[in-house]
């Protein structure tokens, strides 16, 4: 007996401690972020070594063939042609790859080589054997040249330490013609100070149709005259997409370390950057700053996982969440605006990459949470970009706008900062420039303000383009009600219903409605045309519930919720066919819900709604078990800016902002056993009683130790700290949340 005993209690313990883990309040966060991670399949994430937030994004950079390359660098890959400073993280369309540098042995070579022709340039094969990639550092060995190269990088500049091999022949190759998918040189400069400094610029045009970007470069002992090459042969430096080289010898190990400085304004300020944020040599150093950068933002959420692989994929979540928006300026403040004017000493931190149409969702409520004081540098830039270019920022992109997607999505952004009492943010000046963007002349709006809605002959993706513009509306009206603003709030508030225009009672579908009222023939809901459709990367499937403002009214219009669930159910039981030309975005399909694409990440949470939170908790627990783990290929679609990530966050700790500007969260399922959210002054502690794989659904919850009947919270509820417990259990408590007065508002 007393054998069975301690088998009983050996196997009970083996099994918790299989099912738990949490790392301690003092370990390395960092290290359980694998940068890997949506690096294979669709996810598209940069890889290399950057800071939270931080403008550099140091990293490998592979010849681009294809979708998959946006970031400029893809998992199934095995030869980079350099290192450049800036990348983008998980977007469907690339641009950067800014100021290259490799360093390589052998014979001199003035290019990168080609895709069809690479062996007569200067990249070389490697193995991810003898690669690796951690918070602030990337390391990889050159196969083809026996140097290991090692990546760092502080908020402005990135820091290179190579290690040769003996050669007579050694050489580092500055490449300012390259650039990721469809960015090109427009000019570009280069000049060698003195023997240990270089300084110039690259210009470009791409996606971001006017990026210009300044550099300084420092090296750790002195090398011989700069080489400058164009069209193939030496040149005098100045002009074109330039390629330069120094050349020198080694000794066998010999480390050649070089300090990058980045800059939108001028050289001097990129040099000033590298004095301000590495003055000396000591690599080590900056690496270990680096992390703990990480680490003190990873930190931020505590958490006790199922395991070891579910804190990886937790963490590195959250690590991909703070890679975008980057700062785009200074360390004296200065910057250049959308305008390109250069705005010295600005009293905000200003910041670029804002894959709005994306991160409004779900990325920039988390902010609201662990970085509100960045946030209100955000809605500074954002309210900035709209007196240089005369609206809100769309997608922004180093000091461009590329108009990319639909909406005019900084405005819940701002309105959610308003509401969630961030300081600085003036409503007044707010509320003109969400007016401003929403009363342009362009992507339908025009018809919008004559007709109430958007003709599908006259404008392509006119459904989509309505139902995102009535969410930026209701914004809108919520805060010119606010001002008692009540003309505005009228006007703004009948356009957020402009979505009830858009849907077909008959096929319970929203459709392209024509310019004299009838529906847009054929139909077919699956119909996801990458280019010319109603619909903006997905189908009618997935756009029918975009009503994240006003989920009560969609329920409204299916007549209740008993016909509202059904064809919610079917969402998730339908064919998962795909019709051919249908956008690539459309991935991660359970049924005909995407969950590689935004427009349906609230959609799940919907069923709470209609009083069905149990089964929110079943397809938000199958969503997070079935398309995210701790592999290459761990994410099921573009990770677009945070955006992906974020859902993931907000889903294992439990709740998800489906309105992301009324600082309402709707209850999922949690996956976590336990986590503690810490903010400025105040802490949330999570606590998940009786969770495991089986036990998904929600069978009580405590708020502060009293217990609470609603299937959501408040942002009040959480930034003002305490405890929230939820006790899980594997049949469903159909009653909670079930009452009308516990439903989401």
């Amino acid at each position: 007996m007393k054998i069975f005993v301690f088998s009983f209690v050996l196997a009970a313990l083996v099994v918790l401690l299989c099912t738990t883990f949490q790392p301690g309040k003092d370990d390395d966060l960092a290290a359980y972020v694998d940068p890997f991670i949506g690096t294979d399949y669709h996810g598209h994430v940069f890889i290399g070594a950057s800071v939270p937030f931080g403008a550099v994004q140091l990293g490998p950079t592979n010849f681009t063939h294809g979708w998959d390359w946006c970031s400029g660098y893809h998992y199934s890959d095995s030869l980079l042609i350099g290192f450049s400073h800036l990348h983008l993280s998980g977007t469907g369309i690339g641009d950067l790859g800014d100021v290259l540098v490799m360093p390589y042995t052998g014979p001199l070579k003035r290019t990168r080589g080609t895709i069809d022709n690479p062996e007569i340039g200067f990249g070389s094969r490697y193995s991810h054997a003898l690669e690796k990639a951690a918070p602030g550092f990337y390391a990889v060995h050159l196969q083809d040249y026996g140097i290991h190269a090692e990546l760092t990088a502080s908020e402005r500049v990135g820091m290179h330490r190579y290690t040769f091999p003996q050669s007579d022949e050694a050489h580092l190759a500055i490449d300012l013609d390259h650039g990721i998918g469809w960015d090109s040189p427009v000019e570009s400069f280069i000049e060698q100070v003195d023997d240990t400094t270089i300084v110039g610029y690259r210009f470009s045009k791409g996606w971001c149709s006017d990026q210009r970007v300044w550099f300084a470069m420092l090296l750790s002992k002195p090398l011989a005259p700069l080489q400058v090459f164009t069209d193939d042969a030496a040149s005098a430096p100045g002009s074109g997409g330039l390629t330069a080289g120094l050349n020198f010898s080694t000794a066998a190990n010999d480390v050649l370390m070089i300090k990058v400085g980045i800059s939108p304004v001028n050289s001097a300020n990129a040099l000033a950057n590298i004095r301000a944020e590495i003055p000396g040599w000591d690599f080590d150093q900056v690496v270990d700053e680096a992390r703990e950068a990480w680490n003190a933002e990873l930190a931020k959420i505590a958490i006790t996982a199922p395991s070891e692989a579910q804190a990886r994929t937790f963490y590195t979540a959250l690590y991909h969440a703070m890679i975008a928006p980057a700062l785009f300026n200074d360390a004296n403040g200065d910057y250049r605006g959308t305008d390109k004017n250069v705005y010295e000493s600005a009293p905000f931190e200003n910041y670029t990459v804002f894959s709005l149409w994306d991160t409004y969702r779900a990325a920039h409520p988390l902010y609201t949470i662990i970085q509100a004081e960045r946030v209100a540098d955000m809605v500074q830039s954002m309210l900035a970009i709209d007196a240089q270019q005369g609206k809100l920022p769309v997608w922004h992109l180093m000091g461009s706008e590329t108009n990319t997607m639909v909406g005019y999505h900084a405005v819940p952004v701002i309105v959610d900062a308003v509401f969630k009492g961030i300081a600085g943010v003036e409503k007044e000046r707010a509320l003109e420039a969400a007016k401003r963007s929403a009363m342009l002349d362009e992507e339908g709006l025009q018809f919008l303000q004559e007709l109430g809605y958007i003709p599908a002959e006259k404008e392509v993706e006119s459904v989509a383009k309505a139902l995102e513009y009535a969410i930026d509306d209701w914004c809108i009206a919520q805060l010119a009600l606010s001002l008692a603003k009540t003309a505005d709030y009228d006007y703004f508030r009948q356009r957020a219903r402009a979505y009830e225009k858009y849907f077909d009672p008959t096929t319970q579908f929203m459709r392209g409605v024509m310019g004299d009222g009838s529906w847009r023939q054929p139909f077919d809901p699956i119909s996801a045309s990458h280019r010319n459709d109603d619909y903006c990367e997905g189908n009618a499937w997935q756009y029918t519930w975009l009503v994240p403002h006003d989920v009560a009214g969609l329920i409204r219009l299916f007549e209740g919720d008993d016909a509202f669930v059904r064809k919610l159910d079917s969402l998730f039981t339908v064919d998962s066919r795909q019709v051919e030309g249908a956008s690539p975005d459309i991935s991660g399909l359970i049924g005909q819900y995407a969950h590689g694409n935004e427009p349906g990440h609230h959609t799940p949470y919907l069923y709470a709604f209609a009083g069905q939170q149990w089964k929110t908790a079943e397809k938000v627990r199958q969503i997070m078990d079935t398309f995210y783990n701790d592999q290459p290929d761990g994410l099921c679609g573009n990770e677009d800016c945070g955006q992906m990530s974020a859902w993931y966050i907000f889903s294992a700790l439990g709740f998800y902002p489906v309105n992301p500007a009324n600082g309402v969260y709707v209850l999922g399922s949690p996956l976590v056993h336990a986590a503690e959210i810490k903010m400025s002054d105040k802490t949330l502690k999570i606590v998940v009683k009786n969770n495991s794989p089986e036990n998904i659904y929600i069978q009580a919850v405590k708020l502060n130790g009293q217990a609470y009947s609603k299937s959501y919270i408040t942002h009040q509820d959480i930034v003002q700290g305490g405890e929230i417990e939820f006790v899980m259990g594997a049949e469903p408590n159909e009653s909670f949340g079930r009452e009308m007065a516990d439903r989401p508002l």
